[in-house]
């Protein structure tokens, strides 16, 4: 979908988001396949927004005007592609939305789960936004290319293997929308 334009910057999560990646992906969801249903909701979503917007700025779509959520999968390569035509992301919203997990009340939720849980499906979705990470019980690598919907700012490229940090760089696409590309484990 995109070529990287300069190099990367290097981020870390939050400590409570490194934590939370953890747990999640070693013993919160017992249904691995909980992952797809989690991107195609926020695909879904994305699109969502974008109609929304459409409604008060109809030309905002220019020709790109059935909305489409599309899974793909490249066994040769070990990948599985969501890509959507929904209201994309900016770099802050990318940092806001995919670069921080957590909100204030994560550490005490963390604490409790840790003390009362010990392996199991409890259920974080919705709670923290942490559908998304989902991922890395699959994938040991997610690259996310994403282009806002309206914005003149450049398409933007973030990518984790879910140890804590995440690269940001700007990309080339001139598609709205988002790509996710998940690097299945073996």
């Amino acid at each position: 979908m995109a070529e990287a334009t300069m190099a990367p910057e290097k981020k870390e999560f939050q400590a409570e988001v490194k934590q939370l990646l953890d747990l999640m992906i070693h013993s919160i969801y017992s249904n691995k396949e909980i992952f797809l249903r989690e991107l195609v909701s926020n695909a879904s979503d994305a699109i969502d927004k974008a109609r929304f917007d459409s409604l008060t700025n109809p030309d905002i779509l220019g020709e790109d005007k059935n909305f489409q959520i599309r899974v793909r999968i490249n066994s040769e390569e070990k990948q599985i592609v969501i890509t959507d035509n929904g209201i994309g992301m900016t770099k802050e919203e990318l940092i806001r939305n995919i670069g921080t997990i957590a909100n204030s009340g994560t550490r005490e939720y963390l604490n409790r789960m840790k003390q009362e849980q010990k392996g199991g499906d409890v259920s974080l979705i919705g709670q923290f936004g942490v559908g998304f990470y989902s991922v890395f019980m699959v994938a040991d690598k997610v690259t996310l290319v994403t282009k806002r919907l309206g914005s003149e700012e450049s398409a933007w490229r973030w990518e984790s293997t879910g140890d804590g940090t995440y690269t940001l760089e700007e990309a080339s696409t001139e598609t709205r929308g988002t790509e996710i590309i998940l690097h299945i484990k073996e």
